[in-house]
């Protein structure tokens, strides 16, 4: 079944608006990968020497990890790291990386350079064809300059940047917001790059989510779609997008700039309490109601159902919460050819994962084929694309 959009006015009158396309992507995986057993040693190494501690001062011990509980709680194996020094030392348990001086490129610039160079040569262009760059990403290194300035800048892109942050739904959120300015005719082609080091902002000495992140960086380039590129390789039109929030605490980070503000010596920041923290058995059930149901409606609004689409590219957070919405969607249990998984190997990068997945899996679809990207995150939030493979 092939779908296409119509943008007639009121009786029939044309508007301007345009066709839009998903024309590259691009990924960037950090070579190191810590396995499970290797972070439940460092976490458990940890764990003992706080019980010492804790026994002292007539405290509960704290419960340690375990490798196959991670597995069967989230499906995560390993995950890739951008910084691995001191993240497996139990004195430390967070990345070792060093600042920088303000003329110097960011740390977390960088990362997303390299997989929006990636992406802007899939779509075989150059920085400067660029009008626009947003910068969409859980975590955020610094608010101003924004880092998508700074990524403009290096790339020699024109327009203007800012950045933007909706959890793991970031990049969903990004594409929306980039496909309504490319299809208004506001911009020709936005980059959005979503450079994920989550590492940095990960309690490594938090059992319920220790081991759940990894860090990676994606980029995708959004332009117009001009009649006499549909057969250009690799490109999606993207028929639709959509986004959904909905208030919980559930999952959240305290760590802010008024964070030192509530505290006696305003230079002495705690960490504990204001990285990131989930409620596990909430997110999942409510995340795995609200992403079915977000699905459902959306592609029933195209009048399609799941059946009609030859591709999934979920968020890469749980496997069994993941399995769970498709089958809910599908009626029956869906395989990896429908909904590939990256979440294994890699852990869950937050707004990337789903972009990862796409840029494994798509080469195989065929002229007309449908894809749903769709990630839901903290917020609550869901963002979602819907293309059509040209």
């Amino acid at each position: 079944m092939q779908y296409r959009p119509t943008f007639d006015g009121p009786a029939g009158q044309k508007n301007d608006m345009h066709r839009v396309a998903l024309s590259g992507v691009g990924v960037e995986i950090p070579e190191t990968a810590i396995s499970n057993e290797e972070l439940v040693a460092s976490f458990n190494e940890w764990a003992e020497a706080e019980n010492a501690v804790r026994a002292q001062k007539g405290l509960e011990p704290l419960q340690k990890s375990d490798s196959e509980f991670i597995v069967y709680a989230s499906g995560v194996k390993k995950r890739h790291v951008h910084t691995p020094d001191g993240i497996l030392d139990p004195k430390r348990m967070a990345p070792r990386i060093p600042a920088r001086g303000d003329d110097e490129l960011s740390v977390q610039a960088e990362f997303g350079l390299k997989a929006a160079r990636r992406a802007l040569a899939h779509a075989g262009l150059e920085g400067a064809d660029i009008d626009m760059t947003i910068c969409a990403s859980s975590h955020l290194q610094r608010p101003y300059p924004a880092m998508a300035i700074e990524i403009q800048r290096e790339l020699g892109a024109g327009g203007a940047g800012f950045d933007m942050g909706l959890g793991c739904s970031s990049a969903g959120a990004a594409i929306h917001v980039a496909t309504s300015l490319v299809r208004t005719g506001a911009h020709r082609r936005v980059l959005v790059v979503t450079p994920e080091l989550i590492t940095g902002h990960l309690n490594f000495r938090d059992r319920q989510t220790h081991f759940i992140f990894g860090d990676a960086a994606v980029a995708v380039v959004v332009e117009r779609l001009e009649e006499n590129e549909s057969g250009r390789r690799g490109v999606f039109e993207i028929l639709d997008t959509r986004s959904w929030t909905q208030f919980s605490n559930n999952i959240r980070t305290n760590l802010g700039y008024l964070t030192r503000t509530a505290l006696d010596d305003p230079y002495l920041v705690p960490m504990e309490g204001n990285m990131i923290k989930q409620v596990g058995n909430k997110v999942f059930k409510e995340v795995t109601v609200a992403g079915h149901k977000f699905i459902v409606s959306f592609l029933a609004d195209h009048g399609l159902t799941p059946d009609d689409v030859r591709r999934f590219w979920l968020h890469q957070a749980n496997a069994r919460m993941n399995a769970m919405i498709l089958k809910l969607s599908f009626g029956h249990d869906v395989g990896h050819d429908r909904a590939p998984m990256v979440l294994e190997r890699l852990g869950n990068t937050a707004a990337a994962g789903a972009i990862v997945a796409l840029a494994e899996n798509h080469e195989d679809m065929k002229p007309g084929d449908l894809g749903l990207l769709c990630a839901f995150g903290a917020g609550y939030s869901i963002g979602a694309a819907l293309l059509r493979r040209l």
